[in-house]
């Protein structure tokens, strides 16, 4: 199966690296997270492991999944991911995934749910240029024309167009992460940059799926810049 675990976000840090430069880093709490379901092309049409991770009590768990951890003979979690891989059927249902499935130097990607902003303006939200600054002005936050050359009585806003409203609390997914340390003991992973989310959410790390460019590629393209 493809390299992939489920943790919580425990916030960032700095360490120092051998040549002596300090790596902002983000410390994830990775499993041991547990196999609960194991999917295959036959039954599902796909392959694919459902693993959980985080305690939770068990008057906090609904009577449904109660149900299914009683089926998969184990305690209750917190979380639960369905990661889909062609190798998925490799695991069983019991099997523990923990963070040693990565080393240092390994190539990431981190998924998570993004901080909420709550309302936010055209300005704020998608980067819009503002009006103009002067007295007698009455435009200088605001997003604009709706649609003045609609034929129909009143004009008519499009859809799709960007307005204000609610910002953040989005799936969002940082590629190209690298792994700094990994602590077996402790179960932690330090990634190299931010991961979205705040902390103590669930983030999704998995061994990236884009390839990465070649030097001389990156190179020509900060050139641009």
């Amino acid at each position: 199966m493809a390299k992939a675990i489920i943790g919580k976000k425990l916030g960032m840090t700095q360490v120092f690296a051998a040549d002596g430069k300090l790596i902002p880093v983000t410390v994830v709490e990775a499993g041991p997270c547990v196999v609960l379901q194991v999917k295959n092309v036959e039954n599902d049409g796909y392959n694919a492991a459902v693993i959980g991770f985080g305690e939770v009590k068990e008057k906090h768990v609904t009577k449904p999944m109660a149900g299914v951890f009683a089926k998969a003979g184990v305690k209750a979690v917190k979380w639960l991911r369905e990661l889909r891989s062609e190798k998925a059927v490799e695991y069983k249902v019991g099997d523990q995934i923990t963070c040693d499935i990565f080393a240092e130097g390994d190539v990431v990607d981190a998924l998570g749910i993004s901080r909420g902003k709550g309302f936010a303006g055209a300005v704020k939200r998608y980067h819009f240029g503002r009006g103009l600054m002067k007295h007698g002005s009455k435009s200088h936050r605001e997003p604009g024309s709706m649609g003045p050359r609609y034929s129909g009585p009143g004009g008519r806003v499009m859809p799709g167009k960007r307005l204000p409203g609610h910002m953040g609390v989005n799936h969002a997914t940082v590629q190209h992460l690298k792994v700094v340390r990994v602590d077996k003991e402790r179960n932690l992973l330090l990634v190299k940059g931010g991961i979205p989310g705040a902390a103590g959410t669930c983030v999704t790390i998995r061994e990236t799926i884009k390839p990465i460019k070649p030097p001389q590629v990156q190179a020509k393209k900060a050139a641009k810049k």
